[in-house]
């Protein structure tokens, strides 16, 4: 079982702090840490190991919330752009990070790959508390 299986499981049962919304597809989550402000994650419900195991209808409604995120993210942060990354190569369960970029960001950094440009152990953890106005714009956006 993956983390991201764990994750889904969590979220079924109400007890996953990092669930944004429950989407056609899957689940939209924050992510654990905070590279750069408003990282999410869409999760599918139920896991799979990769796009291509969905059906067609089942791809196009992933990708769909996938996009529905990534314009949320537009709406309530400061973001000029959105960046998309599915890869699961280490988690070998279909997952997409979803990355908001800034025009604040060092030029250097923002020219590459967030996985790239940051370190996740340097990151912000993400706090549900104090992240609570995040949560709660991203749910009104992806609620609409």
């Amino acid at each position: 079982m993956t983390l991201i299986h764990e994750r889904v499981a969590l979220a079924r049962e109400g007890k996953n702090p990092y669930v944004i919304a429950r989407l056609k597809s899957g689940w939209a989550v924050a992510g654990d840490v905070q590279p750069l402000p408003g990282y999410c994650l869409l999760l599918p419900d139920p896991v799979v190991s990769d796009l291509n195991s969905l059906a067609e209808g089942a791809r196009a409604d992933y990708c769909l919330d996938m996009i529905r995120i990534g314009d949320a993210l537009l709406k309530v942060t400061d973001a000029y752009r959105v960046n998309y990354e599915t890869q699961g190569n280490s988690d070998e369960a279909l997952h997409t990070h979803i990355r908001a970029r800034y025009r604040s960001e060092d030029e250097a950094k923002r020219r590459r790959p967030v996985c790239m440009g940051y370190e996740p152990k340097a990151a912000r953890r993400f706090d549900p508390v104090a992240d609570g106005a995040f949560l709660a714009a991203m749910r009104a956006e992806l609620e609409r």
